[in-house]
């Protein structure tokens, strides 16, 4: 039983239009996250301690949120990086459990250079899961000339 080389077609077709809808609720849904994350930032530190990474969210090729903890977390700005939306893992460079602003980097791979470390601000991570959460809230109202739905 052999398939029709259509559906293949179809389907990357389909796929094309869906990633080419997709791209300015992508742009904003970045900068909702940037803005939530610098809303729930700190004032800049010199430092942070660092044993392992927990978690981590690139926001753009300037700024990365990284978590040491469930509800640990910090926002580094860096000095550009390449294609940091895209890699499938980062590491941190540190000097005695010490990530330091200006001295330690973010390693995004072997092909693209480390990214400077140039602010880092902590994270106070209650507050950006509560902005998330309001962000998520629906507001329904019914239509005017319209009866309210009826409730099964």
């Amino acid at each position: 039983m052999s398939q029709s080389p259509l559906i293949p077609a179809g389907a990357l077709l389909l796929g094309l239009l869906c990633a080419g809808c997709s791209s300015v609720p992508y742009a904003q849904r970045m900068s909702e996250r940037q803005a939530a994350y610098a809303a729930a930032a700190g004032a800049p530190v010199r430092s942070f301690r660092f044993f392992s990474l927990y978690s981590w969210e690139p926001l753009g090729d300037t700024q990365l949120a990284v978590y040491t903890q469930p509800n640990k977390a910090w926002l580094l700005d860096l000095g550009g990086c390449q294609e940091l939306r895209f890699v499938n893992s980062i590491g941190l460079t540190s000097n005695l459990n010490q990530v330091m602003v200006g001295f330690d980097k973010v390693l995004t791979g072997r092909h693209n250079f480390p990214c400077t470390i140039t602010q880092i601000r902590p994270v106070e991570v209650k507050s950006l899961k509560l902005a998330q959460q309001q962000q998520r809230q629906i507001e329904s109202a019914a239509r005017e000339g319209q009866p309210p739905a009826a409730a099964h």
